[in-house]
């Protein structure tokens, strides 16, 4: 999987925060699904990070959309456990919106958002040459 990615995408591994496996699990799951990916917004949900607003009649606020693949959601996930850990960019927003009163769980569900964003940019979303590429891998691995 580490040799598809690096050679499919290896833009997505320059990115920081994203290694081999995260970018093959974030290639699986834009091959399975190209037909939805496209914009950046579908591929976030997709990845079911796109928000869902919430209210509890006195405070409105935004949370996760619970839908999405799971994979590619907790590959998200650890891209910004990552990032919050060695990535200073990522360690100054955290510190900047602690300081504006939110909590880790609303900064994560930001980055996350973020990570998506980032990783959607790139052209490979709408590639089918990927999908292909995507789909004899599995099928080898089945």
């Amino acid at each position: 999987m580490a040799r598809l990615a690096e050679r499919h995408a290896p833009q997505l591994l320059a990115v920081v925060g994203i290694g081999p496996d995260m970018a093959a699990t974030l290639l699986i799951t834009m091959g399975d699904n190209p037909e939805r990916l496209g914009s950046e917004a579908s591929f976030a949900a997709l990845c079911g990070v796109s928000p869902v607003e919430r209210s509890s009649g006195i405070r409105q606020y935004r949370r996760l959309n619970r839908g999405g693949d799971r994979q590619a959601n907790a590959a998200l996930h650890r891209i910004v456990q990552t990032r919050l850990r060695c990535d200073p960019r990522t360690q100054e927003d955290y510190e900047r919106r602690i300081k504006r009163g939110k909590t880790r769980r609303e900064i994560v569900r930001c980055l996350k958002r973020y990570a998506a964003r980032e990783v959607g940019a790139f052209p490979l979303i709408v590639d089918t040459g990927c999908h292909a590429a995507v789909a004899s891998v599995v099928d080898r691995c089945s």
